[in-house]
């Protein structure tokens, strides 16, 4: 009987997990029909009560790094980088543009998804930024952590030991940081930005089976 790879079981753990978890946080927000609950209205008055203009203008540049050209630029990297030191140039050029897609089309997901729940954003009012469309699950929590994720992922092959669980928690304090920008700048709940880290947990867990095993022929 063949054995499944020693990393199978943690892996399907993870999925699980954030699956479950996302599918409780949209349920809850369906069943509210967006309105927050008492846990994010707490956070999102408390982010504004410790809201300062220096503080907003470097938060403002952290979460301009959630979407656009930077996420997309970390994903290609990151598929350059996870290919053994003997790949060619074209397995490097294919792995970019493999990780490329597993962005994008986490992306497509996720706005279908934020269409078919179309949760209201906070009030405009709360505003320190520039927002649009719903506010379920938080487009720059998830697309900076699917990013974040590639580029750990990428690292953590490329720089065993130490090193690589170094770049590997810069990665995700990049994304957390992303994330608290969404509720500091109020254009998000607090659940929607946990709504976008579990969606790139769910999405990173095959992606990452299927890039690993373009990566290894």
């Amino acid at each position: 009987m063949r054995r499944l790879p020693a990393t199978a079981a943690p892996a399907a753990v993870a999925f699980a997990c954030a699956a479950l978890g996302l599918a409780v946080l949209t349920v809850w927000v369906t069943a509210a029909h967006g309105a927050p609950p008492a846990v994010d209205t707490a956070l999102h008055r408390a982010a504004l009560t410790h809201r300062s203009g220096a503080v907003s203008t470097v938060a403002k540049a952290l979460t301009a790094t959630g979407t656009g050209v930077v996420p997309c630029l970390v994903a290609a990297v990151a598929g350059g980088i996870a290919c053994r030191p003997q790949s060619t140039a074209r397995r490097r050029v294919l792995m970019m543009c493999a990780a490329s897609a597993v962005l994008l089309l986490g992306q497509l997901v996720r706005i279908g998804m934020r269409d078919a729940v179309s949760r209201p954003r906070p009030p405009a009012a709360d505003w320190a930024a520039e927002a649009s469309g719903a506010a379920f699950p938080s487009g720059h929590a998830a697309t900076s952590a699917l990013a974040a994720g590639l580029l750990a992922w990428a690292v953590l092959r490329a720089l065993p030991g130490n090193a690589g669980r170094a770049g590997a928690a810069c990665c995700v304090l990049w994304t957390a940081g992303v994330g608290a920008t969404r509720v500091y700048l109020g254009v998000h709940w607090p659940t929607d930005v946990a709504a976008g880290w579990l969606f790139a947990g769910c999405w990173l867990v095959p992606a990452l089976w299927f890039l690993t095993r373009t990566a290894d022929r």
